[in-house]
């Protein structure tokens, strides 16, 4: 009988590591000499499966992560070289299985670069047609890109996807984390992946909030994120590592043409089912009856932010158990629109909204009534979300949220008032005949401007 051999010497030097053992104390409980486990430390002599069952008998180890951890990272490393420009660099495989073993993080980084410089190639493509068709406008659209394309398909769906929330809500009752939402996931993440979380200080993750190393299996978190945002970033990590199939059959969902919008909508599941993970779908529906859908009371009680609370409320949308039909938007300074989940019939961006005046008074929550043209009505609630903390000199990261559902259901919240009264909007100011509108910022598409130039309008865009 031929017996099985296996070379990963640099697996094993980890999982020493991460015992903080010496080589020749594990030598010694393994029974052998220290030379020898240096040899095999070096890859230069085999794990046989004798020393494995050892291995697994003396320090508690899972055999399978010793014998197949690298193996997806070997066959995406097989896939760059077969490129053409690549293909006559590598004699045979062995060097990318040295890649995979010894240098994790560095053959992440091939793959990665590899990636980008694929979908650099198809927007110079695309580009390319588009130069190529005489008597058009050579312009590349937004809604071309990838995270435009993201956005959109998310905001033409209900913001709820079952499978996620049902097993965010099995996973949460399994950690059964009490008031430590925090303590627990970083148990689990240890106990199950051998994954340490570590808080860096800012000149230590430049440029970056959440990072996993896969050499030394920790997860570094920036201490410019706040406790809250901190929390959720060790949640998305736990959700990308429980939720793997039930996020890739989210994103088929989304019907999205290429691989970098689905890399984009996984992102954004990941962070779906991290809220869903910190707040679960039965109790914080419950709790939002009770506390009749008042965001600061649902984020104090289940320890988030009011930004999480807020756009975990859209996602109450189970056939058997629904909430309020929220929607929410989010907003720069400039007045961009960063994303959109659940409408819910409201297509508004008028400047007569309230979001954009709440640069003007952050930290507060500002309730308004809004009506449309055609005589429905929203109640919104906006307020601004502070990003990670600056650096010195650097200006604070500021986006404004706006929540909102049909005013027919505003009396079942904490916000509605008797005494409210309905501002005027409309959906565009491209396709709004409003007269008079002092926020007008630009002119109407369906109207003719200037047709008396004896009488001047209230807007630089006048029209009659």
């Amino acid at each position: 009988m031929v017996e099985s051999k296996i070379f990963a010497g640099p697996r094993l030097r980890r999982l020493r590591k991460q015992m903080e053992l010496t080589q020749t104390a594990m030598a010694e409980a393994l029974a052998i000499s220290p030379s020898y486990l240096n040899l095999i430390e070096r890859n230069q002599r085999p794990l046989t499966v004798q020393l494995l069952l050892k291995l697994a008998a003396v320090y508690d180890v899972d055999i399978a992560s010793l014998q197949g951890e690298s193996g997806g990272t070997i066959g995406q490393l097989k896939a760059v070289f077969a490129d053409p420009l690549l293909s006559g660099e590598l004699p045979g495989d062995q060097e990318l299985v040295e890649v995979a073993e010894a240098a994790p993080n560095a053959a992440i980084g091939i793959m990665k670069l590899y990636r980008a410089y694929q979908e650099q190639a198809a927007r110079l493509s695309d580009l390319t047609a588009l130069l190529a068709e005489e008597g058009r406008q050579t312009h590349l659209t937004g809604r071309r890109l990838p995270h435009d394309e993201v956005r959109e398909a998310l905001s033409r769906r209900p913001w709820y996807f079952d499978a996620l929330d049902r097993a965010a809500e099995a996973l949460h009752a399994e950690l059964a984390p009490g008031d430590e939402m925090s303590a627990a996931l970083k148990d689990w993440l240890r106990a199950k992946h051998g994954i340490a979380v570590r808080v860096l200080p800012p000149h230590a993750l430049v440029n970056l909030g959440r990072r996993f190393d896969r050499h030394t299996m920790r997860l570094f978190i920036s201490a410019r994120f706040s406790p809250h945002d901190r929390q959720r970033e060790i949640a998305i990590e736990a959700a990308l590592l429980a939720f793997r199939d039930e996020i890739a059959e989210a994103i088929e969902t989304l019907a999205l043409t290429g691989d970098e919008a689905r890399r984009i909508a996984r992102f954004e599941l990941a962070r779906y089912a991290a809220h869903a993970l910190l707040m679960p779908y039965g109790p914080l529906v419950e709790a939002a009856r009770r506390d009749r859908y008042d965001i600061s009371l649902l984020a104090g009680r289940f320890g988030v932010s009011f930004a999480q609370a807020a756009t975990r409320l859209v996602s109450l949308q189970r056939t058997d158990n629904a909430g309020l039909p929220f929607f929410a938007m989010e907003i720069d300074v400039a007045g961009n629109i960063l994303r959109r989940i659940g409408e819910g019939g409201f297509r508004g961006e008028c400047p007569r909204l309230d979001v954009y005046d709440a640069f003007a008074r952050a930290g507060r929550l500002i309730v308004q009534r809004a009506a449309m043209p055609d005589g429905a009505e929203f109640l919104t609630l906006s307020r601004t979300v502070e990003g990670p903390e600056p650096a010195s000199g650097e200006r604070p990261h500021l986006t404004a949220l706006l929540v909102g559902l049909p005013y027919a259901h505003a009396a079942a919240t904490a916000y509605a008032t008797a005494e409210q009264p309905a501002t005027p909007i409309g959906p565009v100011c491209r396709l709004c005949e409003r007269i008079g509108c002092l926020s007008r910022a630009e002119p109407p598409v369906t109207r003719p401007l200037g047709l008396d130039e004896m009488v001047a309008g209230l807007s630089a865009f006048d029209f009659r």
